[in-house]
């Protein structure tokens, strides 16, 4: 499986993106704002409106009719679940809004399996995120987006990676830069 974004304009965006994400292989988006580092991630996903290049998976791109398709091939960890403001696009769910999406009812995760998933993310780690990608991981999709990662987090992450996966993180620090496979900078 390949991702693919090919001279991408995201709408509310100064430059285009290109960069092709593989099965097998950790992409980290760096430079920018956070703001904007999550504002692609959601464009990965199509919640951000694409002005002009295109989004593909394996070829097949990104359109308004096929973004949903899209989203269900991917997992994504959010940095944060609270918003500010009004929302108008997209709310990050709460973890038990991910149990309760009819999608994932039949996903055999259990209080018992979140909490031994989330020691193998990171030793001891409780915090809201580690919970998430736990979350995120336990979905099984074959993509997985995860805003603004964990440094301690890149050794779960390239287990995840090596399971045919393709995982995009976002981060600015450098020991996750380091660790990435590819990183792109927007």
């Amino acid at each position: 499986m390949i991702l693919e974004l090919n001279e991408v304009l995201l709408e509310g965006e100064p430059r285009t993106l290109s960069l092709m994400a593989h099965e097998r292989q950790l992409t980290c988006l760096t430079g920018g704002t956070s703001e904007r580092l999550t504002r692609w991630l959601y464009g990965i996903m199509g919640f951000v409106p694409v002005k002009s290049g295109f989004l593909s998976i394996d070829g097949e791109p990104l359109t308004a009719a096929s973004a949903e398709t899209f989203r269900k091939l991917m997992a994504f960890a959010p940095a944060q679940l609270e918003t500010v403001g009004e929302v108008k696009t997209y709310e990050p769910p709460s973890v038990q809004d991910v149990f309760n999406l009819k999608a994932n009812r039949d996903l055999p995760i259990s209080n018992g399996i979140l909490a031994e998933e989330m020691r193998k993310v990171v030793a001891g780690g409780e915090d809201s995120r580690v919970r998430l990608l736990a979350v995120a991981s336990l979905l099984n999709k074959p993509v997985m987006l995860v805003d603004d990662v964990l440094s301690e987090a890149m050794p779960y992450l390239r287990m995840k990676a090596a399971e045919n996966r393709i995982v995009i993180v976002t981060s600015q620090a450098p020991e996750v830069l380091e660790q990435a496979d590819v990183v792109v900078e927007i």
